[in-house]
């Protein structure tokens, strides 16, 4: 399976490459209609490059629970394989990401184009401020506000470790908040090349409503998450228990 991995992982990078490259007319076409189809295009091609060179699949469970219109979705993060599937669920989403991520050749200029909401890690205080005055405009032009609450992929059995953005966001923001549950680090593990064949699965969870306070969004956001991913984790491990060696 390394060698398979090996291969889907130059492929993977030579489709982001190419998707770069060939899709870089999108920039000056007003509006992220075009944007929106190239990346759908790119995520498209990696899901193919996913399932035909290292046999994983996925499943995305309740996608009729999304509301339309402005948003908060706040999603556990395993490994790269959401960061692109996210964007296809939603009409216009916005990344909450790394300011440094803006001056990377191309790739900068794609995330500028589409709107981002970038943060300078470390200015805490300055940083949480910036990200709120933005997600403000972004939620008044009724956009989606994509957010991982730990801020960096995790292990499926490491303890999680909410950010407080999160709750800010929330809190000021004042719309619904969409909690997202997967498994996809069983099989696209983080700094890990070694790639296991299977299902992926993500769960769309019921949203959370505005008005709660601090504390009690925080417990049932956590809640949520937690509590469906150990469910995928569990279900994905006894379906990877049952493969032929």
């Amino acid at each position: 399976m390394l060698f398979r991995s090996l291969i889907f992982t130059f492929c993977f990078y030579l489709n982001t490459l190419l998707h770069v490259v060939f899709c870089s007319p999108v920039l000056v076409i007003p509006g992220r209609r075009a944007l929106w189809a190239a990346v759908h295009s790119w995520a498209n091609v990696s899901h193919w490059l996913l399932r035909t060179i290292c046999g994983i699949t996925y499943e995305i469970k309740h996608l009729d629970q999304i509301p339309h219109g402005p948003l908060l979705v706040a999603c556990k993060h395993q490994s790269t394989w959401e960061t692109y599937t996210l964007v296809q669920l939603f009409d216009d989403p916005v990344y909450v990401f790394k300011h440094e991520l803006l001056w990377v050749p191309l790739f900068g200029w794609y995330c500028a184009k589409a709107d981002m909401i970038p943060v300078k890690r470390g200015t805490r205080s300055a940083a949480l401020s910036a990200m709120l005055e933005l997600a403000h405009k972004k939620i008044a032009d009724g956009r989606q506000i994509l957010i991982f609450p730990e801020g960096t992929r995790s292990a499926p059995d490491a303890e999680p470790a909410y950010k407080y953005g999160i709750i800010q966001l929330y809190v000021q923001l004042g719309v619904a908040c969409l909690p997202i549950a997967l498994n996809a680090g069983l099989y696209w593990p983080r700094r890990n090349l070694r790639f296991r064949p299977g299902k992926v699965r993500m769960e769309i969870l019921e949203p959370i409503p505005p008005g709660l306070s601090e504390n009690e969004f925080q417990k049932r956001l956590e809640s949520a998450i937690e509590t469906a991913t150990d469910h995928l984790i569990e279900q994905g491990r006894m379906e990877i228990e049952k493969q032929p060696l």
